[in-house]
Formats: structure tokens, sequence, C-alpha cells
């Protein structure tokens, strides 16, 4: 249900059940978690995360999360593997995100989508928590009025009004995730070694942003 596929120096991780919108259980979240750390062994300099379908996670699948999915160290591991991944990650988002998958999106440094695209995290809703780093690192990009509009008031956000918080970082037609991430990531394929992870740990992590946020 997670597809992996290295092509050069870049890894690419498929969410890929969609008959269940790519909802994630604890066997593709640990998947994930292999999927970048083999990317960081095979030392793979761009990471892109996308799915499958229409949808790129529904969140966590609500069966596994009623039986305490939802309160499973996995998910903080994941985002925890994304944001230390040494090169530049990317979010490629082929449709809409919500619930615990918005973990994954919110840890990587970049974010697209194409218009359709919306993003939502009922845990209010749906009486659970957001996982711990999640409020932080939602707050370093959009603040905190708009973090507690999507986690406590329940709002989805567009892709356009998100791109206008500084949550999505592009836009593109929905045939054009590719080759946005080949654009974006082209920099990073011909620098030096060791170059771009030495960018990377001059720019403040989203703990340290986040301090005079909240």
């Amino acid at each position: 249900m997670i597809r992996a596929a290295q092509v050069g120096a870049t890894c690419t991780l498929t969410l890929d059940r969609t008959d269940k919108a790519n909802a994630l259980d604890s066997t593709m979240l640990q998947a994930l978690i292999d999927g970048v750390d083999a990317a960081s062994d095979a030392g793979a300099r761009v990471l892109v995360l996308t799915g499958h379908g229409k949808v790129f996670s529904a969140g966590a699948d609500l069966d596994a999360a009623r039986q305490g999915l939802a309160s499973s160290p996995l998910w903080e591991e994941l985002s925890a593997r994304i944001a230390s991944f040494a090169g530049l990650s990317i979010a490629a988002l082929n449709g809409t995100v919500a619930g615990g998958a918005c973990g994954m999106v919110l840890a990587c440094d970049l974010r697209i989508a194409p218009r359709r695209a919306k993003l939502f995290y009922p845990v209010m809703k749906l009486g659970f928590l957001p996982q711990p780093s999640d409020p932080a690192r939602l707050v370093a990009l959009v603040g905190p009025a708009r973090a507690k509009l999507i986690l406590m008031a329940g709002l989805k956000v567009s892709a356009e009004e998100a791109q206008g918080w500084g949550l999505i970082d592009r836009i593109c037609d929905d045939n054009g995730l590719d080759a946005m991430v080949q654009a974006l990531s082209a920099d990073v394929l011909s620098a030096p070694d060791g170059h771009v992870s030495a960018i990377k740990r001059l720019i403040p992590s989203y703990s340290a942003v986040s301090k005079g946020a909240v």
C-alpha cells in the first residue's frame, strides 16, 4: 500500500490504497518510516510524498484509529523522520489531505497541490487530539488563529486559501505535479555534495519559529 521508487537521487513514496481514500493504518505508517530511512541510507537528495488517485489521504483509518491508532507513536516517528531528512522533502499532494495525514505534510520542507485540493484536520469533531508536533508546525506556517480555525473550528481550507496563508507553497494544474517537483528539486539535485544539508541546517526549524508565535 506504500510504493517506493528511487530515480537517481530522488525517492518517491506513494500512498496507494485508493479503495479507502489512502487512509493510513499502522502497516502503512511503518512502511513510510522505513521508506524515509531507506531514502536517507541510499543518499537521496529529494524525498517526495504523494498519493495515487484523487485523494492524497483521508487520514487515519477510522476503525484502526478507534482501536488505538490515533495515539500511536508511529505518527510522531514518521513526522520526525521526514523533518530530519537531510535533503529537500516535498509533499506533492495529488488531492485532499485530512486528519493525521496532515502531520507528514506539515513535516515536509515544501507543499504543492492542484487547485482542487483541500486540507482539513477534524480532530475536534472526531474527539481525537492532534499529534504533539502538528500544532506547532501548523502555527509556524499559518499563525495561531488560523491554526485554531483548522484544529478547533474544523475549517476545510482550499488550496488557494492555503497558499495565501503559507500552508501550500505552490499550486499547479491537476497534471502538473511531476513537472513542478522536477522544477523545485533541480537545484538540489545539481548541488555539490553536502551543500543541501548545510543550507537546511541554517534555516530555523518550526520549534524555533513557534516560540515567538504562540
